[in-house]
């Protein structure tokens, strides 16, 4: 199903069905597929590690039923699309990505990726798989916009992000506070028009 927003006559529609049937997507380093109940115990077991939940700025705290639920829910969705990230060479596991608070009228949507643990950073898993998701939201969805959020400590991420082409548009200053200190949350957005330029 094809979305035609409100701007039409302008000529931008963004493709609804391709959230809901999400393709695997494959680089050298890694396969995006979709994040299913296949997929739990992985997910489960990102959530247990702190150094992920510190750069995830996550407080909450979830039981496996709940994340059970949540990855059985994440197939057929057309306002998100969420992936695992898989190494390419054997398939395994190392985080997972999404497309969310897709906005059709305005074509654009939010994204974010955590990998698994410590052990996948500086492998470029990150970096391709970001890379492949933006290809697929301008190139396939036909997104206008593309826009992240990240805390000031994982400079890393920032990098990567820098790289794939975001740009930081804006600072929400101490918007989360962790471990009784207070951090900035850095806002950084593409433009389709930024990748072709």
């Amino acid at each position: 199903m094809t979305y035609a927003t409100p701007r039409a006559s302008l000529g931008h529609v963004i493709d609804i069905e391709a959230l809901r049937v999400q393709p695997d997507l494959a680089g050298e380093k890694v396969v995006l597929t979709q994040l299913d109940e296949s997929h739990l115990d992985d997910s489960w077991a990102s959530l247990q590690d702190q150094e992920v939940t510190r750069f995830t700025g996550t407080h909450a705290t979830f039981t496996y039923e709940q994340i059970r639920k949540w990855n059985a829910s994440r197939p057929g969705l057309t306002d998100r699309a969420d992936w695992a990230i898989l190494r390419a060479e054997d398939r395994a596991y190392v985080g997972d990505a999404a497309l969310t608070n897709v906005d059709a009228d305005n074509a654009s949507a939010s994204f974010r990726i955590a990998l698994s643990t410590a052990a996948e950073f500086g492998r470029g898993y990150g970096t391709e798989a970001t890379r492949l998701l933006l290809d697929y939201a301008f190139d396939v969805v036909g997104l206008h916009r593309v826009q992240l959020e990240v805390f000031d400590f994982n400079t890393r991420a920032r990098r990567v992000y820098e790289k794939c082409g975001f740009v930081a548009e804006g600072v929400q200053r101490e918007a989360l506070r962790w471990d009784g200190a207070w951090h900035d949350v850095i806002l950084m957005a593409v433009l389709a028009s930024d990748r072709r330029g």
